[in-house]
């Protein structure tokens, strides 16, 4: 099969095009032939070596039509997403024509929605919706602050929680994308910055914070919360400096809960890809309920195109690539 191999670490000629076997069928896994996946930033930290782990072909994610399933947890043929499972870590991912992922990281997207736009919901929404349903644990008519919210993972999050009934607060550096939140149906959206909390007049009544922008604004998310609110740190656009001196005694209001979420759990026993209903996002998303059309479509020879504007910061939202 077609793939593109991880030749050395280092900048876009570091992704070579080759032949390599295709994998065998395995139990306990599914064996698919790749119809499109998502680009990721984890995929250009792999290619440079910033990571501790890299497979010869990269991706995390993909989704496709499964070719073969000794287990029969999976009918062949069915349309499916992947993700993580050690896809593009420590087994072959998502850059080639097929990929062998664990059946705990597959689950069913049936739908009629294009490839391009199926590949751009399962790492993010994934993700996104975890973080809303699981650790935050949203209901309709909750206040939400979505924190980093121009990102691809907190446009996710924007639409999944504004479709959720959720009055949602989103933030953004910069002004220019206030319109775009806000055709989305954000309630409000605000400049981000490390005093929010002393800026809103919600503060000590938010219901949830999702933090995306990371550990230089968890503390001023914590502060805004009511009694028994929550705040889920799952982002680190800020940069990943660790939080100074945290003390909880000190800098943490009582009753509100603090939790963190990373998509590497997908396809452990407490994290099942099958928990998340991509096939109904999915369906969402072909009723119109929200739009979440990638951003950037590349061919499988654009993939050095697609990394350069991924390390340019030029995406914009979720950018994919199709076979």
């Amino acid at each position: 099969m077609r793939a593109i191999v991880l030749e050395k670490f280092g900048g876009l000629d570091s992704l070579v095009y080759a032949e390599i076997p295709e994998p065998e069928p395995l139990e306990g896994h599914v064996v698919i032939e790749i119809k499109a996946f998502g680009i990721n930033h984890a995929e250009m930290h792999m290619r440079r070596g910033e990571w501790a782990e890299a497979a010869k072909v990269s991706g995390i994610e993909c989704v496709g039509i499964v070719k073969s399933c000794p287990g029969g947890e999976f009918p062949v043929g069915a349309k499916v997403a992947a993700l993580m499972g050690g896809l593009g870590r420590t087994i072959n991912g998502s850059y080639a024509q097929f990929t062998r992922a664990p059946v705990s990281n597959v689950a069913l997207i049936e739908s009629d929605l294009p490839w391009a736009e199926l590949a751009a919901l399962p790492e993010t929404y994934a993700t996104a919706w975890t973080c809303l349903f699981r650790n935050l644990e949203i209901k309709a008519g909750q206040t939400v602050v979505i924190r980093g919210a121009t990102s691809s993972f907190g446009q996710a999050a924007v639409n999944l929680a504004v479709n959720a009934g959720a009055k949602v607060i989103a933030t953004t550096r910069s002004q220019a994308r206030f319109a775009k939140l806000e055709a989305m149906g954000v309630t409000r959206v605000e400049v981000e910055g490390p005093d929010l909390s002393k800026r809103m007049a919600e503060a000590k009544q938010i219901d949830a914070v999702l933090d995306l922008v990371g550990n230089s604004t968890i503390l001023d998310s914590l502060a805004m919360l009511r009694r028994g609110g929550r705040a889920c740190l799952a982002g680190w656009l800020g940069g990943l400096a660790p939080i100074a001196d945290f003390n909880p005694l000190l800098q943490m209001s009582s009753g509100v809960y603090l939790s963190f979420f990373g998509s590497f759990v997908f396809g452990t026993p407490g994290f099942p890809l099958s928990d998340v209903p991509l096939q109904a996002i999915a369906a969402d998303v072909a009723a119109g309920r929200f739009d979440a059309k990638p951003s950037r479509v590349f061919t499988f020879d654009e993939i050095h195109e697609a990394h350069r504007v991924m390390e340019a910061n030029e995406a914009n939202g979720k950018m994919v690539v199709v076979h």
